[in-house]
């Protein structure tokens, strides 16, 4: 008898087409309404902070007036910064500049670059939201000249504050610098070439802004219940969490999923070995597995590597306008379902991979402040989870009590261009240092803050 036949769970589906990147009065007005209540369920009902505003606030405002061409180099530890800073923008800024006197000449906003998966995986929710508030996209892995264009244009026309996150991506730590990307750097050299023709008197500025959390007696709370769900997950009977310190039992947590990698990907386990060097090996089997199972020479950097396994992986779930989708076989469509569902397969190895990269911060002490143990613990059900085949979606965070926006002076790229014209690579190395210096000179200002 003849039976209807199942289609896989992945599906193959046609390319995003994306509007160009515009500011929708429409898409604000919703935002107003909504984004609240969304923001609600990444951040409670903390209470946000400017440190240090003036500054912030009158590089914004020469922004606006187009005195200058501004580039916001936003870290990203977290995830939800854009999606933070956009509403604050909009939403709030305006009124915290005004209780200091400050008046801008128009309405505050900032167009945010993202990378192009983004609007992948966040469905036709985020490419509805991005498009509206003028959000441009960008390939990581591809030569993508008209996203470069429009960036490039956005920053010339200076309507608005160009924000770009130069950690390249979710980065797991606010109180370190994994890795940052020159490109913000290039960008902002290339603008200022550009500016001084246009308008020598109009200076390209990048401004260095970061993010941190605070958390109360509700952050201490829920990051023992999400222990606890990370303890279950390793299989840890009640009895064992007794008697042992909160560090040990992470420590024990940490252990068990890193040794079940290391099963998986045929790693002879060696205790002797630090963690990090032995999580280095989960990283490479992981991205190396990905790159067999794609057929992938492993050439270049890491995350040269690591981007290419993801946009092929992408593509192949995404299908370029090329394909006849209706003049398609069924024998043919379901070859191209399967291709698809094995692309899915295959970037939970890069998932994994591109999380462990990063997870290699010691899990804090006892003495400690309670932001680093939270985020430790965040981190350690996202290894958890990626190691079952989870992403970025899957990662769960804790309700700060106070979201603190801090920022250091600006970076005049316009001053530096002389030296530029000089040397370029230097230039842009020793800007990029600059750039990372006013990161952790602001990491510790906040951190000598708060035990003092």
């Amino acid at each position: 008898m003849y039976k209807i036949f199942k289609k896989p769970i992945i599906k193959v589906s046609p390319d995003i087409k994306l509007p160009e990147p515009r500011v929708s009065l429409f898409v604000i007005f919703i935002l107003r309404i909504l984004m609240r209540g969304y923001l609600l369920l990444f951040y409670g009902i903390s209470k946000t902070l400017l440190h240090e505003d003036i500054a912030f606030y009158e590089a914004i405002k020469r922004a606006l007036a187009k005195k200058s061409r501004l580039i916001i180099a936003f870290r990203h530890p977290n995830g939800g910064e854009p999606q933070f800073l956009t509403w604050f923008f909009l939403f709030k800024l305006r009124w915290y500049a005004f209780r200091k006197g400050v008046r801008f000449s128009r309405w505050p906003h900032a167009m945010f670059v993202y990378g192009y998966e983004v609007v992948r995986w966040g469905g036709w929710v985020a490419r509805f939201i991005l498009s509206g508030v003028g959000g441009m996209p960008i390939y990581h892995s591809k030569i993508d000249s008209k996203g470069m264009t429009r960036i490039y244009s956005a920053i010339d026309e200076g309507r608005f504050p160009v924000a770009i996150a130069p950690e390249g991506q979710v980065s797991y730590s606010t109180d370190t610098i994994p890795r940052l990307e020159p490109g913000v750097i290039r960008i902002g050299f290339n603008a200022a070439l550009h500016m001084e023709k246009k308008d020598p008197e109009c200076p390209v500025e990048i401004l260095p802004l970061s993010i941190h959390f605070r958390f109360g007696p509700w952050g201490k709370a829920t990051v023992e219940i999400l222990l606890k769900h990370i303890e279950k997950f390793c299989g840890f009977a009640k009895k064992e969490r007794k008697n042992i310190s909160f560090r040990q039992r992470i420590e024990k947590c940490r252990e068990y999923i890193l040794k079940v990698n290391e099963e998986r990907y045929n790693i002879k386990n060696d205790d002797t070995l630090p963690f990090e060097e032995r999580l280095d090996k989960v990283t490479n089997a992981a991205l190396e597995t990905g790159e067999r199972i794609l057929g992938l020479k492993s050439e270049g950097d890491f995350f040269t590597r690591l981007h290419k396994v993801r946009q092929i992986c992408w593509d192949k779930i995404f299908l370029p306008d090329v394909f006849d989708f209706k003049g398609m076989s069924r024998l043919r469509r379901s070859i191209k379902d399967l291709d698809a569902g094995q692309a899915w397969y295959t970037s939970r190895h890069q998932e994994l991979a591109e999380f462990c990269w990063y997870f290699k911060v010691p899990v804090p002490s006892d003495d400690k402040p309670l932001h680093n143990k939270i985020e430790y613990v965040q981190n350690l059900y996202d290894f958890a989870s990626r190691t079952m085949g989870g992403g970025y979606s899957n990662r769960i965070s804790i309700f700060p009590r106070k979201v603190i926006i801090k920022t250091a002076p600006v970076i005049n790229l316009t001053e530096r261009l002389p030296r530029y014209k000089e040397d370029r690579k230097t230039t842009i190395s020793d800007t990029l240092a600059d750039l990372e210096k006013a990161y952790i000179d602001d990491i510790i200002e906040m951190n000598r803050i708060e035990k003092g």
